[in-house]
């Protein structure tokens, strides 16, 4: 259903500039850390880990699959705010899972998760994800909980 692609300067910029969500979650706004941002949209920085995710020639999201060890890849992801809350994650997460299985081949895939997004939380829940530690970070000017969570592959 989705084609996923390495991702252009355009697309990142895209998505760095343009993409803005609401309320509490503009926490995910690219912008809203000057770090996550550089490195987001420097095309060395971002090498060739970072997917952009195609719907009908359509940029509808991204995925990032970082190698953490032998057996893991961390992903990161992002829907394209006006398409949030529709109901599409379930088969946008799915369908991230099955291309990282597929081009890595991970025994696992973690990822980290804002606390407060209970939205996300629900949603990697049900596609199998277990939370496995919590932490503390800085980002966007402040310190955050988050949740690392797994998916058994």
């Amino acid at each position: 259903m989705y084609l996923f692609e390495i991702m252009t300067q355009k697309q990142a910029m895209e998505i760095a500039y343009n993409w803005h969500y609401n309320g509490e979650y503009s926490f995910y706004d690219m912008e809203a850390d000057q770090e996550d941002l550089e490195g987001f949209i420097d095309p060395e920085t971002r090498g060739s880990s970072v997917y952009s995710v195609m719907n009908h020639h359509e940029l509808i999201g991204f995925f990032s699959f970082t190698q953490t060890d032998a057996e893991t890849y961390d992903i990161g992801l992002g829907l394209r705010p006006n398409l949030t809350g529709q109901g599409l994650g379930l088969t946008f997460l799915r369908s991230g899972i099955s291309f990282g299985k597929r081009s890595f081949n991970p025994k696992r895939l973690t990822l980290s998760v804002a606390a407060f997004n209970q939205r996300a939380l629900k949603l990697y829940k049900k596609v199998g994800f277990k939370e496995i530690d919590i932490f503390l970070q800085d980002t966007n000017g402040n310190t955050f909980e988050f949740i690392k969570m797994a998916y058994k592959c």
